[in-house]
């Protein structure tokens, strides 16, 4: 069975603790391989460039990271259209879906990346960039900028593979990817053998040209396996938008975009903090950045599972086991973000090496930031897994006014009121004083009883009807996301919803 044909796992049975692990390891795999490419780009620029040229990096991955909370909220909304249809058997409305997504994010993209270009220098100057860094940053930043259509599509269709069930395909061009990456990476940046010697924009042009490449080399693969995300010559008339997806996907994606714009405006708010306090502190605190990547991604991986166990239950009327998958979620963050912590705490110095030479000034500063904030990334796991859990059912809402409290009612003003006493050690504070916020907002929604309205909510249930054409497409995995949408396409009667739910008996 090709990529749109896998399908997907029954989460409402079985032993939740086994289940739940393998059911991570893939999702974890993949956020893994993603992050090699921004630690493969820290090392090789931090090696040729030295700190000006990480902490350039790390500013110019910020507003990667903004750029792509803008469009994330809308690739959700047009994967989780996909995968509802896929899971109703409803081939035409797939196609439908694809046609205006493709067109849709292909002008979306071309806008941001050319005002992105244009804008850059105001940009980096908003966020306090460093002078030592600024003419790097802009030259990193804009071929970023440049790649946006190739970066939108390359996660639109890896996205759209999960929405269909198919976990493992994208997986294994994400690892052609890194690998492409870390191969290119040195011969652009030092112009190695034939290649051109480009400083830092070849670090950047590298990610652009492994994307670009995997990104064709998949399309060519879905094409060959005759999947339902391929358009063929007669279904170029889909390509003409459909006002009424669009303006589902623009609907559906605003909650999502939010979380995402609220993450990475903080993140770049605290970033031009730490930019106040020069290279040294900069690049220190963007080598300590690295590490927290990682210890991030179990609770990441975690939270995309207990989710889409949660959706499938929900769906199942089994509220008994969604209590338990949000227990057993919640102990495995605390396992698997405790020791990752007590580990690197251990062989701090050593590996953060990899970023920072061991004279330079900035590693006693980078120890120091980890050993004050690294802790506070155990609360964050397990309220992200709370918060996940209430997504699923269709709450979206209290989740992200939660973050907002969190991050802009705590995290941001803490440091900024702290900092004329405590300079830059307000800012390493501040981090696990607001996660620990995440989590007493997290935990009090989801306990109380007064506010547990989330346990009411109903999930839209997509298994296809007996007599729905069988087109080979199997249910897709449904994550947090999907949840949102499903339900609140059940209280608006979009016509997307009613599909599916005709397909089901409604």
């Amino acid at each position: 069975m090709g990529p749109g044909g896998r399908k997907g796992p029954d989460l409402t049975v079985g032993a939740i603790g086994p289940t739940l692990i393998a059911f991570m390891l893939p999702v974890l795999g993949s956020n893994i391989l993603q992050s090699m490419n921004m630690t493969a780009n820290m090392f090789w620029v931090s090696r040729v460039l030295g700190e000006a040229g990480v902490t350039a990096t790390n500013n110019a991955t910020q507003i990667f990271f903004m750029m792509q909370g803008a469009a994330f909220g809308v690739t959700m909304a047009a994967n989780i259209l996909i995968g509802q249809a896929v899971g109703a058997k409803d081939e035409a409305l797939a196609r439908r879906v694809v046609g205006t997504a493709t067109t849709f994010f292909l002008f979306l993209s071309v806008l941001i990346g050319v005002l992105g270009g244009i804008a850059t220098p105001h940009i980096l100057d908003v966020m306090k960039t460093p002078p030592q860094a600024r003419a790097d940053a802009i030259a990193y930043l804009r071929v970023i900028f440049a790649a946006a259509p190739f970066t939108f599509f390359f996660n639109f269709v890896m996205m759209a593979q999960r929405g269909v069930g198919d976990s493992r395909t994208p997986f294994y061009f994400a690892l052609l990817q890194v690998g492409l990456d870390i191969v290119l990476n040195p011969l652009l940046l030092m112009g190695l053998g034939p290649f051109p010697k480009m400083g830092i924009a070849g670090s950047a042009t590298s990610t652009l040209i492994a994307q670009g490449t995997t990104l064709l080399m998949m399309v060519a693969w879905l094409y060959r396996q005759r999947s339902v995300l391929m358009l063929r010559p007669a279904d170029f008339p889909l390509l003409i938008p459909d006002l009424t997806i669009i303006r589902t996907m623009l609907f559906k994606g605003t909650p999502m975009a939010l979380q995402m714009t609220v993450i990475s405006f903080a993140a770049a708010t605290m970033l031009s903090f730490v930019n106040r306090y020069g290279v040294h502190t900069a690049a220190a605190f963007g080598a300590a950045s690295q590490l927290w990547t990682y210890v991030q991604m179990p609770a990441m991986a975690l939270g995309a599972s207990v989710s889409s166990m949660a959706a499938q239950n929900v769906g199942a009327r089994k509220m008994d086991r969604v209590e338990r998958v949000a227990m057993i979620g919640a102990l495995y963050a605390l396992v698997f973000t405790g020791v990752p912590i007590l580990i690197l705490q251990a062989v701090d110095p050593f590996v953060l090496q990899a970023f920072l030479h061991a004279d330079s000034p900035s590693l006693p500063i980078a120890v120091h930031i980890n050993a004050v904030a690294l802790w506070g990334f155990i609360p964050f796991g397990i309220a992200f897994i709370l918060s996940g859990i209430v997504r699923a059912t269709g709450a979206v809402w209290p989740p992200l006014l939660g973050m907002l409290v969190s991050l802009w009612g705590v995290r941001v003003p803490v440091a900024w009121f702290l900092e004329p006493r405590l300079n830059a050690e307000a800012i390493w504070l501040a981090f696990p004083i607001g996660s620990l916020t995440m989590l007493a907002l997290s935990w009090g929604y989801y306990s109380w009883n007064g506010w547990g309205s989330w346990r009411r909510a109903r999930m839209l249930d997509l298994t296809p009807s007996a007599d729905a054409p069988d087109v080979n497409l199997g249910p897709p995995m449904m994550d947090e996301s999907e949840a949102i949408i499903a339900e609140e396409e059940r209280e608006l009667g979009i016509p997307f919803g009613e599909a599916a739910e005709g397909a089901t008996g409604g």
